[in-house]
């Protein structure tokens, strides 16, 4: 089970990304269409302005069960372990079981 308060950082960054989502696209627009260098500039200090932990980029994807934050099936939703545990548990209509 992932510590409680890692997986409230990463529901807060959720938030965050929400939030500022409008803000972060509508320069990101503009860049493409400024020719001068001069302007690029300005517009990406406006970028910098909103806070980090606002890009999507830092975003994990977590094991809807365990809150693992590595090995998870985006399909599904799960890490590879719960994934296998519940497929041999007939838990997910479809998924055919496998040993390895």
């Amino acid at each position: 089970m992932a510590r409680k308060s890692l997986i409230q950082r990463e529901s807060k960054r959720q938030k965050l990304k929400e939030k500022y989502h409008l803000i972060r696209r509508s320069p990101k627009k503009e860049i493409s269409k400024v020719s001068s260098l001069s302007d690029k500039w300005e517009i990406h200090g406006k970028l910098q302005s909103p806070p980090r932990n606002s890009a999507p980029i830092r975003l994990h994807r977590r094991c809807f069960s365990t809150g693992r934050p590595r090995g998870n099936y985006r399909d599904f939703g799960l890490s590879g372990h719960i994934l296998r545990e519940r497929v041999h548990a007939c838990l997910l209509p479809g998924a055919t079981r496998s040993s390895w």
